[in-house]
């Protein structure tokens, strides 16, 4: 099991919205696959968005990394639409 930490930063100004944490957190999950080997994600809402912990079944911290990126960047466009964007990895 290995752990990833990401945030997710807000593309307006103002803090999160009400609400944005579960959305987000959803919204992961609705674009993971299995071979994502996703077991966990927890997300909490932050100054400048949301910080994200990940926990990903692989073998290395290379192979959970690219995962993820995976995962992000079939979320990219839903993740955009409620004003988020992912902080480099």
């Amino acid at each position: 099991m290995r752990v990833i930490q990401a945030s997710l930063v807000r593309t307006s100004a103002g803090p999160p919205a009400d609400g944005a944490a579960p959305l987000l957190h959803d919204l992961l999950w609705a674009h993971a696959r299995p071979s994502d080997g996703l077991e966990h994600v927890t997300a909490r809402p932050a100054a400048y968005g949301l910080d994200l912990v990940l926990f990903v079944r692989a073998s290395s911290d290379d192979s959970a990394m690219a995962r993820m990126r995976a995962l992000f960047d079939r979320a990219e466009g839903p993740v955009a639409t409620h004003g988020f964007t992912l902080a480099p990895l």
